[in-house]
């Protein structure tokens, strides 16, 4: 089994996986459950009319919560669901290396006949299956609950939603992964790598108010996630190339540092 790290990896993550699978299966269920009360209000639109420019950039559209897209935008792809797939990746990124030296069992990998790009690819190939899987199960989630409520959506568009978050979920975990092979410890990886996915965040959210610094927004991983809206246009495939790409140059870089750096154990 140690020879094929990416299967040890994936085998170590099933319990934790399968309960991130329930508990997001049930949110998403839960959260489509209450689309027909926003569906059949009347002063919705009317209330986030006259909110201000600061909450309405912060919180998006809410006046369209009373369509399938713009409820499932507002509710869950705008934050809640980008939130869930940045903690899952970055705990998987992070602790793919960093957290097998201080546990001190990357001795025990390294141990074997591998090199240790090899160690290292696997590991983040774990992490892109893992994070995918999860993907798999949020859209299993999201169809089962415009199924029962009757929602007027395409699960192609819910396909393409969901892929476009795994893959900004895949930026920080590749991040958290770099960083993890950095410095060899696990806090400081997930530490930054959260802050930069906050910072991101506020970056897309925030720039459009001030008209000077609007092309600031494009540096953001969120602008490539969310601006062309997926759940109704379908996926940008030249903005998810832009992320996948970030992703392959991060998982490099973590290559190119681990293979340098002096492993403690």
């Amino acid at each position: 089994m140690l020879n094929n790290i990416f299967l040890k990896s994936l085998r170590e993550q099933r319990v934790a996986l399968l309960w991130w699978t329930v508990g997001i299966i049930a949110l998403c269920v839960l959260t489509i459950s209450f689309y027909p009360s926003f569906k059949n209000s009347q002063g919705l639109t009317e209330f986030f009319e006259q909110a201000p420019e600061w909450m309405k950039a912060l919180v998006g559209d809410m006046a369209e919560l009373t369509t399938p897209a713009g409820y499932l935008d507002g509710r869950l792809f705008f934050m809640m669901a980008p939130v869930l797939f940045l903690i899952f990746a970055i705990s998987r990124g992070s602790g793919a290396i960093a957290g097998e030296e201080q546990s001190g069992t990357l001795d025990l990998l390294l141990s074997n006949p591998l090199p240790r790009w090899r160690v290292l690819l696997e590991k983040a190939g774990s992490m892109v299956a893992a994070t995918l899987a999860l993907g798999a199960a949020f859209w299993i989630g999201l169809s089962l609950g415009a199924l029962i409520v009757g929602m007027d959506i395409s699960y192609l568009r819910l396909a393409e939603g969901t892929f476009s978050c795994v893959l900004l979920g895949l930026i920080f975990g590749a991040i958290a992964l770099a960083l993890g092979c950095a410095m060899g410890r696990r806090a400081p990886a997930v530490g930054i790598a959260a802050a930069l996915a906050v910072g991101a965040f506020f970056l897309n959210s925030l720039v459009p108010l001030a008209k000077s610094l609007e092309g600031w927004s494009k540096l953001s991983p969120f602008y490539y996630y969310i601006e062309a809206e997926p759940l109704k246009n379908g996926l940008n495939w030249a903005h998810a190339g832009v992320l996948i790409a970030a992703t392959l140059f991060f998982i490099g870089l973590a290559v190119f540092l681990f293979e340098r750096r002096d492993i403690t154990v």
